[in-house]
């Protein structure tokens, strides 16, 4: 069965394996989730389920999202669709972190951290120009863009300064080191996307 659940980016430590291995981790404090709706073959074209995270007061949802959630019984500020196939929850249905247990390999998507208007050696890793005589004093510009002759423009594509980061990250086949039910926490080995306290979907490895 498809596995997955929402959770929020706490930060990295790391833990020591029974054979003293030093493993780093990222702390996800993963769900509870509520079921918030079910699509059906039948009804929609698809499976899947869409999740609710981060209980709030009715008063901070307005007409619309109270109404949508009305049938679940949650009031949730977070809410995401996964594609999920066989699997037997209901609308209400309370997903936690032990839906996940040690050794499963997930993929973790989040959103990237921000670094504004970068360069191109920061945002695409180029190279510094020439430290010489007529090059300067601009070193790190992005340099020549192409012929002058033909076909006399930039071709799209070209790698060029501009916004850097906020963009969804997908982190393939991390292994899910421990879990920890009290606490409501996934530890996972290395890291995933996102800053501190910000949102990430966890589900099953599809390619593992």
């Amino acid at each position: 069965m498809n596995k997955a659940i929402i959770g929020k980016k706490l930060g990295m430590t790391q833990v020591f394996l029974a054979d003293g291995t030093m493993v780093p981790v990222t702390v996800i404090k993963a769900g509870p989730c509520t079921v918030t709706q079910k699509k059906t073959v039948e009804r929609d074209g698809y499976d899947a389920l869409q999740l609710g995270f981060d209980e709030v007061a009715d008063k901070k949802l307005n007409k619309p999202e109270l109404g949508h959630l009305k049938a679940s019984g949650a009031t949730v500020k977070h809410l995401h669709e996964f594609k999920l196939e066989g699997t037997s929850l209901e609308v209400g249905a309370k997903v936690e972190c032990d839906v996940f247990q040690p050794g499963d390999f997930v993929d973790v998507t989040g959103t990237s951290k921000g670094h504004g208007f970068s360069g191109v050696i920061k945002r695409w890793n180029q190279h510094r120009l020439k430290e010489t005589h007529g090059v300067g004093p601009v070193h790190r510009e992005v340099g020549s863009m192409g012929p002058i002759s033909s076909p006399s423009r930039v071709m799209p594509g070209k790698n060029l300064p501009g916004h850097y980061g906020v963009e969804q990250v997908t982190v393939l086949n991390l292994s899910v080191v421990k879990v920890d039910k009290e606490k409501g926490v996934l530890l996972v080995k290395g890291a995933v996307p996102g800053s501190k306290n910000s949102i990430v979907y966890v589900r099953n490895a599809v390619k593992k």
